[in-house]
């Protein structure tokens, strides 16, 4: 014990039982340190058995949330879609339309914490079925709205919000309370496919919806109806599984919730649930931007090119680039995904802080590809896309892997707290205000140049290279994550197994012998 108190904490050993302990709940008396058990992948029957529902049900399960957190972005992405005649139709700028994204970012980032709660304590499935009914009939209700009252629009897209914050802070702790381990990181990668997906259809549906219909409202009344067969496969389909069973042992107490004060306590004082948030608050602050920026920027540079004419008032505005954009979201999103599930897979058993290397990696690595998108625009199209594809495909090798890892440094009964807590991070710093920043500094360089084609196209070149910036920072934050992320995973281990009870808000230290007599010291030197 004492050796481990000078080792660099990056070499010690991964064994929990490698130097006295506590005698831990469960244990009286015991001086050696309980080693938690490794999540067991159980048999079919016994898994049944545990949550009630039979592996059947739980693939298809895991295939209702999949639509359904594809659905989710498809809608939030058709406005992106769209967005050059959504600014032509009600005659905005770059920071107004910006603002359309921020309103419901900000809106969905204000009520996750409140879904959280619900969704640790109530039952989940009927939360997420009035979540996407209302949000199915505020999304057709803005398709409605004239050319005179932009802000009722930007009113709608804030309630749309609500919708969305009751499913995404949930639907993944469903998926955690059906399936552990190997098995788990698999269906979450298949549920974390539905985001690039979802993202590239909307670009898609919202693009090709308008050129059939010769009216871009039409785009905002695709995703109300496949809303309602959402709602209706919730009901009928989706089972409510005990929180924390699969993580149990048979002779465990169950887990009951604490206190929402002591929930947040417990989050603050976890650096791998905070650094990993952070480093995925990078990660929304670029795709939040390029969702919403990239088509806009892309037309701009074949203007300036001359490949396609500009968009004028009166005209419909050319919508190849939002095709063409929402289809390399669509493979970079499945191959990115795909990728590092499976480099994660391959490395952790060799290395157990693989999970947050990879997604440093793929961070570190999109920010350069990033950048050459944004600055070879003017010199060549055909590389700024290669540069996209290269950069989105890194960059989305974390969405699989974040929610991994904060499955498993998190017990169960706080789970859609933290989701909702990570939610509120990562669009607060996130991409509830890049779109908005991106117009802002937009437009502000716009004011110094004499107006023009290639000053629009200049402006948003030069803002939209914040990005590779922010990318390198969320790396840096997925680096810090691998130093904690064994610890802390080793303690939710021995939470959820009863072996481990937490401290109290004055008091983190437990009581071990040393030297004759008992000393009190922190559960941190005695689990690391």
């Amino acid at each position: 014990m004492a050796g481990s108190e000078h080792e660099p904490f990056l070499s010690q050993a991964d064994d929990t039982a490698d130097g006295p302990a506590p005698g831990a709940p469960g244990f009286p008396g015991s001086l050696a340190n309980p080693k938690p058990e490794a999540p067991e992948v159980p048999d079919p029957k016994k898994l049944q058995r545990i949550t009630g529902v039979s592996a059947a049900q739980s693939a298809l399960i895991v295939a209702v949330l999949c639509y359904i957190n594809l659905l989710n972005y498809m809608d939030r992405f058709t406005v992106a879609g769209v967005l050059p005649d959504i600014e032509q139709f009600f005659d905005i700028g770059d920071s107004s339309s910006g603002l359309i994204q921020t309103v419901f970012i900000s809106s969905y980032m204000v009520l996750a914490p409140v879904f959280g709660y619900l969704g640790d304590r109530y039952n989940r499935k009927y939360l997420m079925c009035g979540g996407i009914a209302f949000w199915s009939l505020v999304t057709l209700g803005s398709s409605f709205i004239p050319k005179e009252q932009f802000w009722l629009l930007l009113l709608t897209r804030g309630l749309v919000g609500v919708g969305e914050a009751s499913y995404s802070t949930i639907a993944p702790t469903l998926i955690a309370d059906l399936f552990v381990a190997d098995q788990r990181s698999r269906m979450l990668s298949v549920f974390y496919f539905a985001i690039p997906v979802g993202s590239g259809l909307g670009y898609i549906a919202g693009s090709k919806v308008k050129d059939v219909a010769g009216d871009w409202h039409w785009a905002l009344r695709v995703t109300p109806g496949l809303g309602a067969v959402a709602v209706l496969l919730l009901f009928l389909v989706v089972r409510e599984p005990p929180r924390g069973a699969v993580e149990r042992h048979s002779d465990s107490p169950p887990l009951n919730p604490t206190s929402w004060r002591a929930d947040l306590r417990a989050l603050a004082r976890n650096p791998s649930f905070v650094l990993s948030s952070l480093g995925f608050t990078a990660v929304a602050f670029v795709t939040g931007s390029l969702a919403l920026w990239a088509p806009a920027f892309l037309l701009r540079s074949r203007v300036v090119l001359g490949e396609t004419p500009p968009c004028l008032p009166g005209d419909s505005c050319s919508s190849s680039d939002s095709l063409i954009f929402g289809l390399i979201t669509c493979v970079t999103g499945v191959l990115g995904v795909g990728l590092g599930v499976e480099i994660s897979r391959r490395l952790r058993h060799a290395n157990p802080r693989a999970d947050p290397l990879v997604c440093a990696a793929g961070l570190l690595g999109s920010a350069p590809f990033l950048f050459l998108s944004v600055a070879c625009a003017r010199g060549s199209i055909v590389a700024t896309y290669v540069f996209i594809f290269i950069g989105e495909t890194l960059l989305s090798m974390n969405w699989a892997i974040v929610a991994d890892i904060l499955l498993y440094v998190v017990i169960p009964t706080r789970r859609s707290t933290a989701e909702a807590f990570q939610i509120v991070l990562a669009h607060l710093l996130g991409d509830a205000g890049s779109p908005y920043l991106i117009g802002v500094m937009s437009d502000r360089l716009r004011r110094n140049w004499p107006p023009s084609f290639l000053s629009e196209f200049r402006a948003l070149q030069f803002s939209l290279m914040l990005c590779a910036f922010v990318g390198a920072l969320g790396g840096a934050a997925f680096l810090g994550t691998a130093i904690f992320i064994e610890g802390d995973r080793r303690r939710a281990q021995l939470h959820v197994q009863g072996l481990l009870h937490e401290a109290g808000p004055e008091d983190d230290r437990i009581v071990v012998p040393q030297q004759g007599r008992s000393t009190r010291v922190p559960v941190s030197s005695v689990l690391i």
